[in-house]
């Protein structure tokens, strides 16, 4: 009886376990947002599974960056559901929730201080003191996305556009973020930069990444592309 007890027990962590792999990182179902009277988003749904790198297209004021940040909960929909990793959306989880994306806007605003105290600052919280370690990749990541070591010194606020990005990128990653938004990644990289994010992502089969892009090399290695129009 022990044996059989113990032989359920495995298979029902096994159940459970090949369950939440097969839950969808990203769904959303039947979401309708307005903004002062204007319809963004009427009954739209999407689904991303995981590991899977989607790209949003589609002419401006489609409401394409509205969908991240209603996945953020920055935007509230009128009506509609949001889940990540199978859990909705809501105002008791949306903090947890988001430990577990990284975003990053076409324009992040990193307000000010080093590039180093910016990208220490998160490990400092409760949350996220387990992952310091992984600041011992910084001169890895900084490699792999083109960026100088001397960066680091530098004052956010002399950043350009490109280094902005690529900066908040990399501090998704070293916060473990499994859920990537990523709102128009390479509008401000040259090709070069561009070229190695887009290699880094194909490369990432973990990594469930949802953009809004027109670059064509992105919409290339993109699992998917959904036009909003």
């Amino acid at each position: 009886m022990k044996q059989t007890n113990e032989i359920t027990r495995a298979t029902a962590s096994a159940n459970t376990q090949q369950s939440r792999k097969d839950t969808p990182c990203i769904e959303m179902e039947d979401v309708t947002v307005r903004f002062d009277g204007k319809t963004v988003l009427e009954k739209f749904s999407l689904m991303v599974d995981r590991g899977e790198k989607v790209v949003l297209t589609g002419p401006s004021g489609r409401g394409k960056s509205t969908v991240l940040r209603s996945i953020l909960g920055f935007v509230v929909p009128e009506s509609g559901t949001i889940r990540v990793l199978g859990e909705p959306l809501s105002s008791g989880a949306i903090w947890r929730l988001r430990t577990l994306i990284g975003y990053v806007p076409q324009e992040p605003d990193l307000g000010s201080g080093s590039v180093r105290d910016w990208l220490e600052r998160p490990f400092s919280y409760r949350a996220n003191k387990e992952l310091k370690k992984n600041l011992a990749k910084l001169p890895e990541m900084f490699h792999q996305f083109l960026l100088p070591l001397d960066l680091l010194e530098k004052d956010v606020e002399t950043l350009s556009g490109g280094e902005k990005q690529r900066v908040t990128i990399v501090s998704a990653l070293l916060l473990q973020r499994p859920i990537l938004l990523l709102d128009e990644p390479t509008s401000a990289l040259d090709e070069a930069s561009r070229k190695r994010l887009t290699e880094f992502l194909s490369l990432s089969s973990d990594l469930t990444v949802l953009m809004v892009s027109h670059e064509p090399e992105l919409l290339r290695a993109a699992d998917r592309k959904i036009k909003l129009s």
